[in-house]
């Protein structure tokens, strides 16, 4: 798959995105304009009932408490709800980073094994042609020895001066071949050079591993027994010096958001001692 097709796929699933995202963000608003209002009423409630308290019966200012006890549970209410919708958008998100990632890894694997490919295919020629090259030079030899055993087969027959001259021209064409066999060994060393440097260059380059090296924002709060990000369903403790306040139903052991006020394990035997 190509580097294109990624794109594309990965476009595709952002494409209903920013309207989920913009939904979240809307309800959020309105549930903090509902806690808000709660709370201006909450406060004209106890603006009322202040001045008051002397002159009511108990059953009245319990009523009145009461009263201003369940709205503060509603914002509460409010509240936790707002939370969840936070951490719905925030793993909404986070579920398109984790695509991006596996995206980026299956194309980084795709691009190391053509690179790879291509060096087998390349050493694999380069093989041949030396295995070529070894052949026609064992050939050429061999003429060339027959040629001089033929020459000087003749050139002893025609004397000592012909003899020496056949050993001249036969170091001759020695010192030669070998300037040809060191040259050509020297051209081959080089083209092997540029190719392997080529090679490493484009394998320099398809390992991008620095991009897919995304850790998590070191900055991001910790939560719950466990010391971990929030995620999932989470729970507040109702104690306000609580020193980790949020938890994972996962960590405390629940299923569903229990009624009334809820303690967490450290609290609870907090409160038990006193």
């Amino acid at each position: 798959m190509t580097s294109a097709l990624y794109l594309e796929h990965y476009l595709d699933s952002l494409q209903h995105l920013p309207i989920e995202l913009q939904r979240n963000f809307k309800l959020m608003r309105d549930l903090d304009d509902r806690a808000h209002g709660l709370m201006r009423t909450i406060d004209l409630m106890a603006d009322e009932l202040l001045p008051t308290i002397p002159k009511m019966d108990e059953e009245t200012k319990k009523d009145k408490v009461n009263t201003i006890q369940g709205l503060f549970n509603k914002a509460k209410e409010y509240g936790d709800d707002k939370v969840q919708l936070a951490i719905q958008t925030y793993e909404l998100v986070d579920k398109h980073i984790r695509r991006l990632d596996s995206d980026l890894a299956r194309f980084e694997s795709e691009i190391q094994e053509k690179v790879m490919s291509a060096r087998a295919a390349q050493q694999a020629a380069a093989d041949q042609e030396t295995n070529t090259t070894t052949v026609k030079k064992g050939r050429k030899r061999s003429k060339i020895n027959d040629k001089t055993t033929a020459t000087t087969g003749k050139k002893k027959r025609a004397g000592a001066s012909s003899e020496e001259d056949a050993v001249a021209s036969g170091r001759s064409a020695a010192k030669k071949k070998a300037v040809r066999k060191g040259a050509t060994a020297t051209a081959n060393a080089v083209k092997e050079q540029e190719e392997t440097g080529d090679l490493d260059s484009v394998a320099g380059m398809a390992h991008p591993s620095d991009v897919l090296d995304m850790p998590v924002d070191p900055n991001e709060p910790t939560y719950c027994l466990c010391h971990q990000v929030s995620y999932g369903e989470m729970i507040g403790c109702d104690n306000p010096d609580c020193p980790i306040e949020w938890f994972h139903f996962a960590c405390v052991d629940l299923k569903i958001k229990p009624k009334g006020k809820w303690y967490c394990p450290k609290c609870t035997q907090d409160r038990k001692k006193k």
